[in-house]
């Protein structure tokens, strides 16, 4: 958006958290860091600023509008702003009323979880569709969301397709001896990749069942990513006496991800909740088979694909599917191809057109 001439200033509320060793004292070790994260910085010429709110466990709506009061008291404050982008719906969404109040024309912006996780709870369901009732304006980065956001707003539905891109140029397709040799990895055998946060709603445990059910000959699997579930990834893949045939490397640059995808046969993608998932996406513009359980928006990205998206959290289906898959992939020129026309430069587009609706409305009331 700075690109395009755009000025761009980011407000990221954050609880305030304790510095030291209590964080991890209390079972939450990331307070540290959030703790010390600035609360003025520039990132590529972009302002940031982060102000602190009160953060009580276990009170989510009070938690929303701590976090919204204190993105609205900065906003209100900004000597120009002409359109607001809540980004990840919840919590920011919360802030909706008292923008609109201020006359400030606002986008809901839904990524995933920050719609179908709170939709799950009936008091906070409730309270976002207010808030979006409240914005007038909102966009998703998958068309389920999308439906989902103007399902809870319960009247005309005005949300607005923003698909995630992907960058065409970082994430090419390479052969894939090279891209094991760059990796250090062995040349020969089949490899399984997953890609993501080692958390629940990813379920990597499912992932890793399902491999060792396709008992696939000369197959090993490599997780890339961190989270809470690395101890018990790590001990299910001890009972399955997966040996080196498991690979659990870690959170990784971006700029390495484009070797991974190439260096693997398949990306495996067990998630139970998603919006658009980026892996789906970078991975078959390397050329890459996806197999994909069927959760959010991620079908929208495998359509003509039957053969890659699979309708079942039972590891011995998934295991077949992937077994099947393998035998019989797409061409690497098909994986492509069906990512080649969303580029960021069209999610920019469509972005655009959510801010200049949202000010034109504005005005006209």
């Amino acid at each position: 958006m700075v690109k395009r001439g755009h000025d761009v200033f980011v407000v990221q509320p954050l609880p305030r958290a304790p510095v030291g060793p209590l964080g991890s004292l209390l079972g939450r070790p990331h307070w540290s860091e959030i703790a010390r994260m600035p609360r003025q910085e520039f990132r590529d010429g972009i302002p940031i600023e982060r102000p602190r709110y009160l953060h009580v466990p276990g009170r989510a709506l009070a938690n929303a509008d701590g976090f919204a009061r204190a993105g609205c008291s900065r906003l209100l404050g900004a000597a120009t702003c002409d359109v607001v982008v809540c980004d990840y719906a919840w919590p920011a969404a919360r802030a909706a009323a008292q923008l609109r109040a201020a006359c400030l024309p606002t986008l809901i912006n839904g990524r995933g979880s920050d719609v179908l996780q709170v939709a799950e709870t009936p008091k906070l369901a409730q309270a976002l569709g207010q808030c979006l009732r409240d914005a007038g304006n909102w966009c998703a980065v998958s068309q389920d969301l999308v439906d989902a956001m103007d399902r809870l707003a319960g009247g005309p539905a005005r949300g607005v397709l923003v698909p995630n891109g992907v960058d065409l140029d970082q994430f090419e397709m390479r052969d894939r001896s090279f891209a094991r040799q760059r990796l250090g990895l062995a040349s020969e055998g089949t490899l399984v990749l997953v890609v993501g946060h080692l958390i629940g709603r990813k379920d990597p445990l499912l992932a890793l069942d399902a491999f060792a059910r396709a008992a696939l000959a000369n197959a090993r699997i490599a997780f890339v990513g961190a989270g809470a579930l690395r101890p018990a990834l790590d001990q299910r893949a001890r009972e399955l006496n997966l040996g080196d045939r498991f690979t659990l490397r870690g959170e990784v640059p971006s700029a390495s991800l484009c070797d991974w995808y190439n260096a693997s046969d398949v990306l495996l993608l067990t998630s139970s909740r998603e919006g658009r998932p980026n892996v789906v996406l970078e991975a078959l513009a390397c050329g890459r088979p996806v197999l994909a359980t069927d959760a959010g928006g991620t079908a929208e990205l495998l359509v003509g694909l039957p053969q890659c998206l699979v309708d079942s959290r039972d590891p011995e289906v998934i295991g077949r599917a992937l077994v099947s898959l393998l035998r019989n992939p797409p061409t690497s020129q098909r994986c492509r191809a069906q990512v080649e026309g969303l580029s960021w430069e069209q999610s920019l587009d469509a972005l655009e057109g959510c801010l200049a609706r949202a000010r034109a409305l504005e005005r006209a009331d």
